[in-house]
């Protein structure tokens, strides 16, 4: 593992997770967390992003996906914010504008140590497997909390709600490794207040 990596376990009543990522890896997975089309976004994240991924998570699924999906969120989250560290040399902005068959989705990310949200996506069914859809924002909303993280997600079209989730991990995931290249002009942080915090 490089050193920007970071593991973090989190154990409540609803979900015991073991999560460790390097961002400076080469799209490496190992995930289980008991929900097949989560696992399989979670694999495109990881793979699209260059980033190295293990998660486990053994969530109360008998309820629903929702203590998974949002816990998995803010694990992930917490261990991109600690893998970062003071986040010098970082690129901090990323942008990526991603197709997928008949969809399109544009993200963007700013690594600034404000958390916000923009979620602009209308899925057009309930479910995908057994995943709910309505958890895609709410995945989104626990990373860009626990990860201090601005992120904006946008459809610019799309029908197959499969093909639109998929473009949507697969364009944060571009936008991410963008955010977080090393760039070798830099000696700090690339904020006039001089903190990324």
């Amino acid at each position: 593992m490089s050193e920007r990596s970071a593991s973090i376990d989190r154990k409540t009543k609803e979900t015991d997770i073991s999560l460790t990522i390097d961002l400076d890896g080469s799209g490496e997975t190992d995930i289980e967390t008991g929900i097949g089309f989560f696992d399989h976004m979670l694999c495109s994240f990881a793979k699209h992003g260059q980033f190295d991924l293990a998660l486990s998570c053994k969530g109360d699924l008998i309820v629903d996906c929702h203590h998974t999906i949002e816990d998995c969120g803010i694990v992930l989250g917490q261990a991109i914010n600690k893998a970062l560290g003071d986040k010098k040399g970082i690129s901090r902005y990323g942008e990526c504008l991603l197709p997928m068959d008949e969809s399109l989705v544009l993200s963007a990310v700013d690594l600034c140590g404000r958390p916000y949200l923009v979620f602009d996506e209308k899925l057009p069914v309930e479910r995908v497997g057994y995943m709910d859809t309505e958890m895609v924002k709410e995945f989104f909303y626990a990373v860009s909390y626990s990860a201090m993280m601005n992120i904006h997600i946008k459809l610019m079209h799309g029908e197959n709600a499969h093909h639109i989730i998929e473009a949507t991990f697969k364009s944060f995931a571009r936008s991410l490794n963008m955010a977080t290249k090393l760039d070798p002009g830099l000696t700090g942080v690339l904020s006039t207040k001089g903190s990324l915090g």
